[in-house]
């Protein structure tokens, strides 16, 4: 009876890992500001490793109908040498025909033939932000690439501010609005009650693993745990998921 149960036991967590993995979920957010009129959707998405998506998954990002699209990093891994998937993947998002910004990630600015790739995605309509910004509906967006750090950045306090870093540690001591960032992937596998166990850069039961933080009085940071995976395909109390950014007027 008992080693029944164990054997229960294991095809219950081999197939609720299976799901975590395999059906990405969307998370909403929603930050309250003076600073914007009408509501902004920004749908971000982390973390993909050159996973390939379903058709569904760009049906549910276009039904989200965001004003725009934010990639924060690792779209790839630094291994990668086919780079169909992740094409495939910007190219889908393009067609919702509104604007997609990218800031690189670690596995990216590892890979030897990054430079390329970031020529193939730009050429494909998305906007590449490393150490650079714009401004679209309202919001000052500033993008930062993975090992990259903006200097003498000058905020102005009437217009919403919006930092894009992969590492949620690049831009969180910048006095911005709202900083979105990934890199964490929450940690992959989690425990009840305790969180992640280990975050690169972080260590052991790290603070910033996934989720809204309040960086200061000024300064929300949003980490979003991923899409994809490294080392090995488990996600364990921490489904893969994208997010809905709703900023609203106050």
């Amino acid at each position: 009876m008992k080693k029944m149960l164990i054997i229960i036991l294991i095809l219950l967590i081999i197939i609720d890992v299976y799901f975590e993995v395999n059906f990405p979920k969307i998370n909403e957010v929603l930050i309250e500001t003076k600073k914007v009129k009408e509501e902004i959707r920004i749908i971000q998405i982390s973390d993909l490793h050159n996973k390939r998506l379903g058709d569904g998954f760009f049906d549910k990002v276009e039904k989200e109908k965001p004003d725009f699209i934010v990639l924060t990093g690792d779209l790839i891994d630094k291994k990668t040498k086919d780079y169909s998937n992740v094409y495939y993947f910007v190219e889908q998002l393009i067609k919702i025909n509104v604007p997609v910004c990218y800031v690189s990630g670690n596995h990216e600015l590892s890979h030897k033939d990054v430079n390329i790739f970031e020529q193939e995605i730009s050429k494909r309509g998305v906007i590449l932000l490393d150490e650079d910004n714009i401004i679209y509906k309202e919001i000052n967006i500033y993008g930062f690439g993975y090992y990259s750090y903006f200097k003498n950045i000058e905020i102005d306090d009437d217009v919403f501010s919006l930092g894009l870093a992969h590492n949620p540690m690049d831009a969180k001591d910048i006095n911005f609005d709202l900083i979105l960032s990934g890199h964490t992937h929450g940690g992959q596998v989690r425990l009840p009650f305790i969180g992640a166990i280990f975050i690169p850069g972080q260590g052991f039961f790290a603070k910033y693993d996934k989720g809204l933080f309040d960086i200061n009085s000024k300064t929300k940071l949003y980490i979003d745990s991923g899409i994809g995976n490294t080392f090995l395909p488990i996600r364990f109390l921490n489904r893969s998921q994208f997010s809905l950014i709703r900023i609203y007027s106050k």
